[in-house]
Order: structure tokens, then C-alpha cells, then sequence
């Protein structure tokens, strides 16, 4: 900013300015409130007097410019447009913000200490951006108008960007798609949230932005053609209907074009949503607005074909923002596609607008309470102890999403989440508890892992364990920023308790010994134990990662003993062995008996191999009904339903032969178990001990995949019968964890 004298030109024109402010303000028409903006008027005047931005314009056209933008485009009053004439004036002179108090009231001056914070948000110490911009958010969740007013601040640096050197261009514009226009966004200006993402794409990519606008100029004429060629069929309908609304015909932002060519990797002329209309209008007394807008809907689908996969009713569920419209896409003239917007008057305010419009509505709450609970959790994510302010920076972004979905709980109770927001967002938006004992869950009906991402109308239920903790991998896949605090207030919490026990294990340790902790002996433990500091000692002592039990010999700097794996060598030695003891069995071999079709064969165990195989495509087992087919001199036994054995007897029926088991205690059987469940510590050891060591069953093969917190794998066991086998099924369905175990008949991987 620069100094210079005004112009008499510049100061009549800035007299001006003072009446377009009260007529952009429409909340600002009593004698009372136009004394407050005139003394606020006359303040910035002067506090700012002969100073220049970089445009080389009077720099109280920018306080005015934002004023009346607060005014006339977000719909605020006398409060707002007072803090927007002075909300540069206690970071660029030399009022403060008891100044401010004294000469207005508490309200301003706490809007005004909350739009001073924020000044220096994306300075170029990272951390001190994160942290002002926590401090005015702290204020946002006291007064939203803080940030209605530094959003129409923002909107006109970036209408007067021009000024700026090219690099400052970039940056302003980045920091505004960043945070500034999904902000807009979440509170609902959809006319300002656009006009910054055209904005900043103009000065990111100007060579992008005007081959767009060009081609949006060159087809108007034709889309306005096209625009009222499609309208004609509908405004008759609509007249019949004796329905007062307007039509506008528009295309779609040029940000949201080239959005849509990058995210399709389409050129602009396969952008096949490029043509849009509004229909506004009045709603009566006699029908509900809801109802209103289906009659109109009903009347423009009886005209043109809808899209099915594009209705989008913000009706029946308003997004978290109060935003309400019916949106379709229908298949217009000369096969394009026309959206349609269906909003009654109300709807449109608040669509434009956002929060502000809610005050012209106050009898209808339903909108203001879905943003007030999101201001909550802001306040709620700000308060907590462990928040970091780059990493809450970071969550708030995340926060600030594009998109919802709506899911429902077991009991039918709806639950907003971001778009691909997962199983385990859910767990945590129910409560911080569910969500950190969470092992799954089950959508629609079906065992899913924590990290499924859900879609609308999923109905999810949470699966949870007192023994489970949050686990790293989580935040690999949680999306919301409740989700990704609370995980990480809880490894926080748990290190501290590692911590306060491994301090206690080592101090009552040293205690024995007749030793106090100092540096030494401190010195001597980092190096041995290859630590950095006291807290990863401790840490790592009381989750049992490092043994103390030659703790003496470790301070004496004895040499460490160097361990023999025994177990290594033993494990090799009891497999020889047991090899070497198998080639020793003698084989039994057996002359094939001769088949007597007509008799009943009985498998008995000294058979197997010589008389009869067990086919692989159903594997049956004693206890299954079975059937034999004669091949040569072997009898090949099939389960009765297998399908090969349905093939075999259609086509070649005089090779069967009437089988039954005989009591088999020598021969086993193998057969393959498949398992599902919740991916937990020790759970393929309490598998592997009630096949082994409770039920004395021989296992061949054992395979498990994890995958996001959930198994799935399969064993194969040799048994006697279905009897052992289905109490082994039962046995490990008792097993916490496990979801779902069933015998297969396949053995292929």
C-alpha cells in the first residue's frame, strides 16, 4: 500500500459510495442502524485517508467493496456491514480492538479481533497460518459472520487480482480453491463459491480458462436457441398448471467444465451437461413446497425422458448446508442432455445466499440446525487437547467436502457423511467409543471390512470388541476429521500410558539394584536399546518390546551373551525324524476285489487306493451320501448331488455302483474349511490350537489373507467324518472374531 493525496474526483465518488451501501443492505433502512454504518463509514475513511492498494485505487474502495457484498450478495445487516467497512482498520492502523469496543459494542469488536486473526492465515510460516486460522474458527463457532465477511473480502481480492505480480496471482488463487471456495461451498453461497473457482482458474491456468470461455461464447447463440427451444413444451405445461416461476437458461461454470473434461478426459464438446435450466418458483399455501416441486417435475418428465442415474433429491434429505433443490437430466431435442433444477423461491434465497438467507426464513429451523451441528463439531475438533494446528488445518480441508451421502443406522436413524467417507467414519460419527473398539461391520446385511467405502442408502451396523484398539492403518482410510482426531488422540493417549508403566518397570527395576535414574545410566540404555529419548524407552519397556532382565549386566557394560535359536534346529531335527518314521511304515497293498454291480460296495480302510478314490471335484467324506462309477477296476466315489456325478449318471448309467461307508477309524478324510471374521492378534493361533490340540485333527495346509482389518482364508484338515468335521465347524464358530465358517467341497486356491 502506498500513500498519496486523494483526488476531489476520488472523494466525491467515495461520498458516493456511502448510499450504494444502504441500498445493497436492505436489513439497514432504519435511522439507528444508518447513524452506526455512517460512523463506521467515516472511520475507515478516515483511517485509511491517502492510502493506495497496489491497483494504485483508494484503498477504502476495498472496505466499501466489501461491505456491500456483505450486504447485497450474502444478505447480512447492520452488524456485518459495519465490521466489513472496518475490518482492516486494527491491522493496518493504529485503532485496536478496545477502540473498536468503546465506539461500538463488544459483538463488532469480537468479529472484527476474529477477521484481524485470520489476516495473516497463509503467511510463510506454515505453523503460524495453521494456528490463526484455528483462532478464527474459534470465532466462526461463536459468530458464522466472521467468516460470511471474510469470504466477501476474499471475493473481491480476487475480482482486483489483476494488480498483483503473476506469483501472487498464483498463490491467492491456489490458497482461495484450497480453503476459500469449498468454504463458500459448506455455508451454502453457491454464487460466491463459483465465482472463486472461475476466478482462481483464470489466474492458475488464463490460457485453460479463456479457451473455455471462448467456446461457451461462441455456442450462446445457439444455446440460447437450443435453451428456448427446449423451454417452450414446459412453459405450456407449466402456464396450464397456473404456476408462477421464471425460467433461466445457463451453462454450467467454467471451473465446473473443466472439472468435468479433466476428471472424463473428455474435450469440452463431450461435456454432455453443459446446457442447465432453473425453474423458480412461488410457492402457494394450498400444497407443500415438496409436493410442488414433484408436480413440476412430473409435468417436465412427461415431456422429456429423465436419466435415472441423475435425479438428485435434496427435497426429501436438504444437504447439511440447508441447500434444497430437485435436480434431474433429461434427455432434450436432438439428443443432448438438459439439467433441471426445480426450486421454489425460498429454495433459490437459500441456495444463493446460504446462512444469511435463513434470517428472512426463521420459522423454518430445519437448515440452520444442520449447519449449527456442523459448527459444533468444528468447535468440538478445535477444543480438543491434542490438536495439532497444521494437522487440524488439514482435517478442516477435508472437511470442507463437495459431496454427502445419507446412511442409515440399524434402528433407520439417517447419518450424513462426506462422499467415500468408510465404515469405520461411521463407527466414529455414531460415538468416539464404537469407533475405537470397532473390528467391522456389517452393511446392508453383509460382513464388510472398517475400511468399505459406503454409498447412499447403505444401512450399516458397527461390530465392535472391548479388547480392540484403534490401529495405525486406520487413518489410511478414515476420511472424516472426527474419525482421524479421535484415532489420533487415542495412539496418544495409549503411548501415554506405555509410557507411565515402562517408567515404573524400569524405576522399581533400578530400585532393586540400589540405583536412582540418571544421565549415565540413561546414556548406557539409549545406546543398547538404540533410542533417541526417555519417552521411546519407556514406551518401548512397557509394551514389552525390550527385556530388563539383564539389566544389570547392560549398566555394567558387561558383553551381551549371544543367543543360539534352538528352536530353529529343533524344529528341523523333529521333521527329519518324522519323515524318516513315515518311510519306514510299511505299505499295505491290496489285490483289487472283483465288482459285483448288483451288490452294495462297503469301503472299508484297507481299500482306499485299490479299490476305490475319492473324486476331487466334490471330495465326499464318511457321513456324506455317496455314489460310485466303476472306471476300469476302481470305484470312483462321488458325492450323490455332485454335479460331475448328476453328468455321469445321465450318460452312463450302467457304470454306477451302490456304495456305503463302513466305520472308518484308520483312514482320514480331507476336507477344506473356509473361514471369514475380523483380523485380530492370535486369532490363527486360537484356530490352529482347537484344530490341533482340543480335537487332535491333523492339519494339511492352512492359508489366511488381511485385508482393511478383515480375513478370509481356508483349512484343509483330515478327519474320519462329517460327525468330527461338524464339530470342528462348530468349535471354531465359537471362536470371537471369526463370522462365518462352512465346509468346501473345492480344493482349488
Amino acid at each position: 500500500m502506498a500513500a498519496s493525496v486523494l483526488t476531489e474526483v476520488e472523494r466525491q465518488e467515495i461520498e458516493k459510495q456511502y448510499d450504494e451501501i444502504l441500498k445493497a443492505c436492505i436489513r439497514c433502512k432504519t435511522e439507528e442502524n444508518k447513524k452506526l454504518i455512517r460512523k463506521a463509514f467515516d472511520i475507515a475513511n478516515e483511517a485509511h485517508q491517502n492510502i493506495r492498494r497496489k491497483s494504485g485505487e483508494p484503498y477504502i474502495y476495498h472496505p466499501i467493496e466489501v461491505a456491500k457484498i456483505v450486504a447485497g450478495e450474502i444478505g447480512l445487516g447492520t452488524k456485518s456491514v459495519v465490521c466489513a467497512l472496518l475490518h482492516d482498520t486494527v491491522e493496518d492502523t493504529d485503532y485496536t480492538v478496545e477502540d473498536i469496543e468503546r465506539m461500538f459494542s463488544p459483538k463488532i469488536a469480537s468479529i472484527i479481533d476474529g477477521l484481524t486473526k485470520i489476516s495473516h492465515v497463509f503467511d510463510q510460516n506454515s505453523s503460524l497460518q495453521a494456528e490463526n486460522f484455528r483462532k478464527m474458527l474459534l470465532t466462526l463457532s461463536d459468530d458464522v459472520r466472521v467468516i460470511l465477511i471474510k469470504l466477501a473480502d476474499r471475493l473481491h481480492n480476487m475480482r482486483t487480482l489483476q494488480s498483483m505480480p503473476r506469483r501472487k496471482q498464483i498463490k491467492i488463487a491456489g490458497e482461495t480453491l484450497f480453503l476459500y471456495a469449498p468454504l463458500a461451498h459448506r455455508l451454502g453461497l453457491y454464487a460466491i463459491k463459483t465465482e472463486l473457482e472461475d476466478l482462481s482458474l483464470h489466474y492458475e491456468h488464463p490460457s485453460v480458462y479463456e479457451d473455455i470461455n471462448e467456446k461457451i461464447k461462441a455456442t450462446e447463440k445457439g444455446r440460447i436457441r437450443y435453451i428456448n427451444k427446449f423451454s417452450l413444451p414446459i412453459i405450456d405445461s407449466l402456464n396450464k398448471l397456473n404456476i408462477n416461476y421464471n425460467i433461466i437458461g445457463r451453462p454450467k461454470s467454467i471451473y465446473s467444465i473443466w472439472s468435468k473434461m479433466k476428471g472424463k478426459n473428455v474435450p469440452f464438446e463431450e461435456v454432455y451437461d453443459i446446457f442447465a435450466i432453473r425453474i423458480v418458483f412461488d410457492a402457494t399455501d394450498d400444497l407443500p413446497e415438496k409436493n410442488q416441486c414433484w408436480d413440476i417435475y412430473s409435468a417436465i418428465t412427461d415431456i422429456y425422458q429423465p436419466n435415472p442415474d441423475r435425479l438428485r433429491d435434496w427435497i426429501s434429505t436438504p444437504k447439511a448446508n440447508g441447500y434444497e433443490a430437485l435436480h434431474t437430466t433429461v434427455m432434450g431435442p436432438d439428443g443432448k442432455w438438459v439439467e433441471v433444477q426445480i426450486r421454489s423461491r425460498r429454495m433459490d434465497e437459500i441456495a444463493e445466499r446460504g446462512y444469511a438467507a435463513h434470517w428472512k426464513y426463521k420459522g423454518d429451523k430445519s437448515e440452520e440446525n444442520q449447519l449449527d451441528e456442523w459448527i459444533k463439531k468444528i468447535r468440538k475438533l478445535l477444543e480438543s487437547p491434542e490438536s495439532n494446528a497444521l494437522e487440524f488445518l488439514d482435517e478442516f480441508k477435508m472437511n470442507l467436502f463437495t459431496s454427502e451421502i445419507f446412511v442409515f443406522t440399524p434402528k433407520g436413524l439417517l447419518v450424513r457423511l462426506p462422499k467415500d467417507a468408510t465404515a469405520l467414519d461411521f463407527a466414529y460419527e455414531i460415538h468416539s467409543e464404537i469407533g475405537n473398539h470397532a473390528i467391522g461391520a456389517k452393511v446392508n446385511h453383509r460382513l464388510v471390512p472398517l475400511s468399505h467405502v459406503l454409498t447412499s442408502g447403505d444401512q450399516v451396523e458397527i461390530l465392535s470388541s472391548d479388547k480392540q484398539k484403534p490401529l495405525k492403518e486406520w487413518m489410511k482410510y478414515a476420511k472424516t476429521a472426527k474419525a482421524r482426531s479421535k484415532i489420533r488422540d487415542a495412539f496418544k493417549s495409549e503411548r501415554r500410558k506405555l509410557i507411565a508403566v515402562g517408567k515404573t518397570i524400569l524405576e522399581d527395576r533400578l530400585r532393586k539394584l540400589d540405583l536412582h535414574p540418571n544421565s549415565e545410566i540413561f546414556k548406557k540404555l539409549f545406546a543398547e536399546f538404540g533410542v533417541t529419548g526417555k519417552d521411546e524407552l519407556y514406551e518401548k519397556i512397557g509394551n514389552g518390546n525390550l527385556d530388563l532382565s539383564e539389566l544389570k549386566e547392560i549398566l555394567r557394560k558387561k558383553q551381551k551373551a549371544k543367543w543360539i535359536r534352538y528352536w530353529q534346529l529343533q524344529l528341523s531335527r523333529s521333521q527329519q525324524k518324522k519323515k524318516e518314521e513315515e518311510k519306514k511304515k510299511p505299505k499295505v497293498t491290496q489285490k483289487p476285489l472283483k465288482l459285483d454291480k448288483k451288490r452294495t460296495l462297503f469301503l472299508r480302510d484297507d481299500q482306499m487306493d485299490s479299490t476305490y478314490k475319492i473324486a476331487e471335484c466334490c471330495n465326499p467324506i464318511p457321513g456324506d451320501t455317496i455314489t460310485g462309477f466303476i472306471e476300469d477296476d476302481t470305484v470312483v466315489i462321488h458325492k450323490t448331488e455332485c454335479g460331475e456325478a448328476i453328468k455321469l449318471m445321465s450318460s452312463q448309467g450302467d457304470s454306477i455302483i451302490s456304495v456305503e461307508w463302513t466305520s472308518q477309524k484308520i483312514l482320514s478324510f480331507l476336507a477344506r474349511i473356509k473361514l471369514t471374521g475380523i483380523d485380530e492378534i492370535g486369532l490363527v493361533n486360537k484356530v490352529t490350537n482347537i484344530i490341533s490340540d482340543e480335537l487332535s485333527v491333523n492339519m494339511r495346509t492352512i492359508y489366511f489373507t488381511a485385508h482393511n482389518g478383515i480375513f478370509d482364508g481356508h483349512i484343509d484338515v483330515y478327519v474320519h467324518d462329517t460327525a468330527s468335521l461338524e464339530k470342528l465347524i462348530s468349535d471354531l464358530k465359537k471362536i470371537k472374531g471369526i463370522k462365518s465358517v462352512a465346509r468346501s467341497d473345492s480344493f482349488e486356491d
